[in-house]
């Protein structure tokens, strides 16, 4: 969606005829998505038709149930919605952070590197899932054992690409910044940080989807409250039409999470396009 909206401001300043051709490029684009979804809801409707199944409801009832019993109903965004995805936010903003500045720490260290990274590599070898038992016992069974399931699984794809990210800083650049007698701190955040910042929003990208992914398994164990849990909850009392309806939502927050992230590094990233 943020491709066509930067689009359509392009064409906005495009005169005459070309503006014309090129509204219709954006039109036919449009088209084809949407061609595209409906398509996707086609195949979903015959498919649920032809097995006939309670265990896969049609969408023609999956979906009024998505827009009534999830996102227009009050109760289902106080207990679920809202702490689902104030717990993601918590465990993405923390493992981004620390990530991001111990990835740049370990990329400019060439002895740091050598300590640090086979310890990383051993630690992301361990899927999140199987550590749940252990945080668990650590954390407890609230709030703070999901967030840090989180933050645990989606900090080694940022963390990783930020190194990458900072060696590939060019030396000429920090050179130059060293020979003005830039202090350390600011050769960090004016130098380093803008050189690496592409290989950290790429970690960021694929870390996002992964927070999707640990928030639900998160709250499939000893939890009260979340979409996991709903979810879980629907399919054990076989509600299945509200689980399919709890899984489009995921879906829909999976989009929009990814969506503002796209939208903060554009913002973030403008320099490049000049």
């Amino acid at each position: 969606m943020t491709d066509l909206v930067d689009t359509e401001l392009a064409i906005a300043r495009t005169p005459g005829p070309l503006w014309r051709s090129q509204y219709a490029v954006l039109l036919a684009d449009l088209g084809l998505r949407l061609a595209v979804l409906a398509g996707v809801f086609v195949v979903w409707l015959v498919a649920t038709r032809a097995a006939d199944s309670i265990f896969f409801p049609v969408p023609t009832e999956v979906l009024p149930a998505a827009w009534n019993d999830w996102l227009t109903d009050a109760d289902t965004w106080r207990e679920n919605i809202v702490p689902s995805v104030v717990r993601l936010l918590y465990g993405f903003f923390l493992a981004a952070v620390l990530s991001i500045a111990l990835g740049l720490a370990i990329g400019r260290s060439q002895a740091l590197s050598e300590y640090v990274e086979p310890t990383i590599h051993f630690l992301r070898a361990i899927p999140p899932p199987a550590l749940l038992p252990v945080f668990l016992i650590i954390f407890g069974i609230g709030d703070l054992q999901k967030v840090m399931v989180i933050a645990f699984g989606v900090a080694p794809p940022i963390l990783l690409n930020s190194i990458e990210g900072a060696r590939s800083v060019d030396d000429l650049q920090l050179d130059t910044a060293q020979a003005y007698q830039i202090g350390r701190r600011s050769r960090v955040t004016r130098v380093v940080f803008p050189a690496a910042a592409p290989n950290v929003f790429a970690g960021l990208r694929v870390s996002m989807s992964l927070a999707v992914i640990l928030m639900v398994i998160s709250e499939l164990v000893a939890a009260t409250d979340g979409i996991g849990f709903r979810i879980m909850r629907d399919s054990r009392n076989f509600a299945y039409v509200d689980m399919w309806a709890g899984l489009v939502v995921l879906a829909l927050l999976g989009i929009l999470l990814n969506g503002g992230l796209t939208l903060i590094e554009r913002r973030v990233l403008k320099w490049r396009m000049l």
